[in-house]
Formats: C-alpha cells, structure tokens, sequence
C-alpha cells in the first residue's frame, strides 16, 4: 500500500467531507434519541463506502478513455467555477 497516497486520498475526502450535507444529514438522525447510534454510523459509513466505491469505479472507466490530465484540469476548473458561483451568486 502506498502510505502518501492513502495520507493524501484521506485527507482530501475528510476535509470534503467535513459540513457536508451528507454529514448533516447524518448529525439530524443521530440527533433523535430514538435512533440507535451504531445503526446510524454502519449505515451512515456504508452508504460511504458505496459512493466511494462507485467513483473508483467511475474513474477507472474514465481513465481508459480520457487523459488523466484533462480529468484533473476539468475538475480544478469545476471547482472554480463553483467557488465563482457561490461567490458571485444572488440570494
């Protein structure tokens, strides 16, 4: 196992996934008492899991058509323009 990669991957989907809407959503069913928690957390990092597997997939298929370098600069593009959107955006 590469260790930096795993570093790296890790700490690029936390920090993403801090304040999420998925963690949101996660935080509302925890916050009823009547939930059991361990149910919340296995179900919670299930659907994680799932959505994380369907992207490695995703960019596996992905990668056989599309150069690696144009992947990276249309996301970085789509970030960017998101970033513009949300700051340029009217309420």
């Amino acid at each position: 196992m590469d260790v930096k990669l795993f570093a790296t991957v890790f700490a690029t989907v936390f920090i993403a996934e801090l304040g999420d809407k998925t963690q949101l959503a996660t935080l509302l069913y925890a916050s009823d008492a009547s939930h059991p928690k361990m149910t919340i957390f296995a179900a919670s990092a299930a659907a994680l899991v799932a959505t994380s597997a369907i992207a490695v997939l995703a960019g596996s298929v992905v990668a056989e058509y599309v150069d690696p370098k144009a992947v990276r600069w249309l996301a970085g593009l789509g970030f960017i323009a998101v970033g513009v959107w949300v700051l340029v955006a009217n309420d």
